[in-house]
C-alpha cells in the first residue's frame, strides 16, 4: 500500500513500555537464555491478558482488546469515527471538544496513535498482603522494552479488526525482541532491542525491524543484507539504515527545515512527456538560515547543503550537514583555497561543490559543462537519465547564481523540457505555501536560464552500498 494514497488508508501506531525483569539463579549461558525466553513468554501472555488496555491518544477512548470492551465507541464502528474523539491543539487551548463529526480530509495526518497500558488493579475482594523473605544469591536483569507497532488499516475497517491486527503485531514484535536480545547479549549485559519502521517500495509497504539499540549501522550490514534478500530489494542502495526509518506524518522534524517542498506541486504536462524526479528526502537550505547572513554570496553553499542533506537522509553518510565554515575549511584542506578563505564571504561554484562532496562525504560527482544557457534545453536526456539512475539533487551554477535542480519534465519526441528548481536565494521563513506559490520551489521553462551565460552542473553519484 502506498503512503500517498492516504484518503483510503490510515496507520495505527501502538507505543508503550514493557518492563523486562528476569531473575537469574546462575549466569551460565544456556540457563540464562532459557530464563530470558521464559520472561519474554510471560510478557506475551501479559499482552494477551484481559488487563491489557489500548488508549487512543488525546481522546477518552479506551479499549480492552482481549475482552472486547470498548469505552466511548463501539467495536464495529469504522476508524473514521475515532477522529471525533481526538482533541486537537486548538481544542486543548479552548478547553472545548467539538460534537460535530470531523471530516478526515480536514485532518493533517493519517496516523492514529495509541498507548499500550496495563491495568494495575484487579477486580475482586481485597486480601491482606503476605510478606515472605528468601535469602539467596541471584542476578536481576532489567530493561524497558520500547514497544512500537505500526499497521495499515482502511478508514472503513472496524475498530475491532484494527485492534486485532495491532495485537498480532505486538506479539510478533516481542518474538523479534527476544531473538535480538539473545543474539546480542554479552555476559549479563542486555542490549535493549529497538523497533524501527521502514517504508519499502511496493508491494512491501511499511515494515518493522528490530535492531539492538546503540549498534552502529556499520556493524549491522549482515542483518541488512539478510533483510534485502527477504524483501527482494536491490543491493546497491540502503533501505534499512537508521536514517531510512520512516518519518510519521504527524511528527514534525525537530531541526526546523522543510522536507521535499516539491511534492505539493502539480507536474507540467508535455506532449509525450515524462517526469523524472529526485528520489528520496532532502532538506531545503536557503539564504539566512542557521543565523548566517549569506544573502548575496551563499547560494552555492546552500545548494551544497541541500545535496548533503539528501545523502544524510538516505543513510549514505552519518555526518551532519556542513556549515559554511566547514565547507570553506574542506576546500582549504584539499588545496583548492588559501587559509584566508575560511570565514570569508567568497562565492563557490560547481567545481568546489564537487570537491567538498568528495572530501567530506566520499561522494564522487560528474560535471556537465554548458557553454551558454540556451544549450541547457538540449540536456533533457542526460538530466532524465541522471534522475532515473542516481536520483540525487543537481547543483547548477552560472554567472553569480546557483540553483538546485530536483527533476525535469521532458518529451523525447518534441525535446520540450521543464526544470524543477529549488531556489537557495529565498530569505523568508519556512512557509511551504509562500515558497511554492511564489516560485521559490517550482517548475521553470528554458527561459529561466541566462541564455548567454555559461553553466556548470554538478551531478552527484549515488554510492553503491547497503
Amino acid at each position: 500500500m502506498v503512503l500517498a494514497d492516504s484518503e483510503s488508508a490510515v496507520i495505527l501506531r501502538l507505543r508503550g513500555p514493557l518492563d523486562l525483569k528476569c531473575q537469574l539463579d546462575c549466569i551460565d549461558e544456556v540457563p540464562m537464555q532459557k530464563a530470558i525466553s521464559r520472561t519474554f513468554e510471560a510478557l506475551r501472555l501479559q499482552v494477551k491478558s484481559e488487563s491489557c488496555v489500548l488508549a487512543v491518544c488525546n481522546s477518552p477512548v479506551l479499549i480492552w482488546p482481549n475482552k472486547s470492551v470498548f469505552e466511548e465507541i463501539t467495536p464495529d464502528a469504522p476508524f473514521e469515527d475515532i477522529f471525533q474523539f481526538i482533541q486537537t491543539d486548538d481544542q486543548e487551548t479552548s478547553g472545548k471538544r467539538s460534537t460535530k463529526k470531523k471530516n478526515r480530509k480536514g485532518v493533517s495526518t493519517s496516523v492514529i496513535n495509541l498507548s499500550l497500558m496495563m491495568e494495575a488493579t484487579k477486580p475482586g475482594p481485597a486480601s491482606a498482603p503476605i510478606l515472605t523473605r528468601t535469602v539467596q544469591k541471584s542476578h536481576l536483569l532489567c530493561a524497558t522494552l520500547p514497544m512500537d507497532c505500526a499497521v495499515w488499516s482502511s478508514w472503513s475497517d472496524t475498530i475491532k479488526d484494527g485492534c486485532e491486527r495491532l495485537m498480532k503485531a505486538l506479539t510478533r514484535q516481542l518474538f523479534e525482541m527476544e531473538k535480538v536480545t539473545l543474539q546480542c547479549m554479552k555476559g549479563t549485559t542486555l542490549r535493549v532491542p529497538e523497533p524501527l519502521h521502514f517504508l519499502l517500495p511496493e508491494p512491501n509497504g511499511l515494515v518493522t525491524v528490530v535492531f539492538p539499540r546503540g549498534e552502529p549501522d556499520k556493524e549491522l550490514e549482515a542483518q541488512r543484507r539478510e533483510l534485502h534478500g527477504q524483501f527482494e530489494l536491490p543491493d546497491n542502495r540502503p533501505f534499512f539504515r537508521r536514517a531510512n526509518a520512516y518519518h510519521f506524518p504527524n511528527e514534525p522534524y525537530k531541526d526546523g527545515y522543510l522536507r521535499n517542498p516539491h511534492t505539493v506541486l502539480t507536474h507540467p504536462t508535455l506532449d509525450n512527456g515524462k517526469v523524472y524526479l529526485v528520489q528520496g528526502i532532502y532538506s531545503y537550505h536557503h539564504y539566512m538560515q542557521d543565523r548566517m547572513d549569506d544573502n548575496g554570496w551563499g547560494c552555492a553553499y546552500r545548494s551544497l547543503q541541500t545535496i548533503c542533506s539528501w545523502f544524510q537522509q538516505q543513510g549514505y553518510v552519518e555526518r551532519g550537514v556542513p556549515s559554511h565554515k566547514e565547507i570553506q575549511q574542506a576546500l582549504v584542506e584539499v588545496g583548492d583555497k588559501q587559509a584566508s578563505f575560511v570565514g570569508s564571504r567568497q562565492w563557490i561554484g560547481s567545481i568546489e561543490v564537487q570537491a567538498v562532496l568528495n572530501h567530506l562525504l566520499g561522494v564522487t560527482s560528474k560535471i556537465m559543462f554548458v557553454s551558454q544557457g540556451s544549450e541547457l534545453a538540449s540536456k533533457g536526456r542526460e538530466l532524465a537519465n541522471h534522475f532515473m539512475t542516481e536520483g540525487t539533487p543537481v547543483m547548477i551554477g552560472g554567472g553569480v547564481l546557483a540553483h538546485t535542480i530536483l527533476g525535469v519534465a521532458w518529451s523525447e519526441t518534441t525535446g520540450e523540457i521543464r526544470y524543477l528548481i529549488l531556489d537557495p536565494h529565498y530569505t523568508g521563513a519556512e512557509d511551504l505555501q509562500v515558497i511554492t506559490e511564489k516560485g521559490w520551489c517550482g517548475w521553470k521553462g528554458p527561459d529561466f536560464w541566462d541564455q548567454t551565460a555559461y553553466y556548470n552542473l554538478c551531478l552527484p553519484q549515488r554510492p553503491r552500498v547497503i
